[in-house]
């Protein structure tokens, strides 16, 4: 296995639906400028409320592409 070095950026994903449409969101978005994304961290979750009840979902998340040789 070879070593291999990443860098980090930063994402916000959001859905009406739920946290983890939200994670898909952001993920599939940025991977299309975005080359050798591997892996990602939620670091915040967080919501809207209208009339009592989730009307949106927001998620912060760390992702690590690989940087090319």
């Amino acid at each position: 296995m070879s070593a291999h070095t990443y860098k980090l950026i930063e994402l916000v994903g959001s859905s009406p639906n739920s946290s983890d449409e939200a994670v898909r969101n952001a993920i599939e978005k940025a991977s299309k400028s975005v080359k050798h994304l591997d892996w990602f961290e939620v670091t915040q979750t967080r919501g809207h409320i209208v009339d009592g009840k989730v009307a949106h979902f927001q998620v912060v998340l760390k992702a690590g592409f690989r940087i090319e040789e």
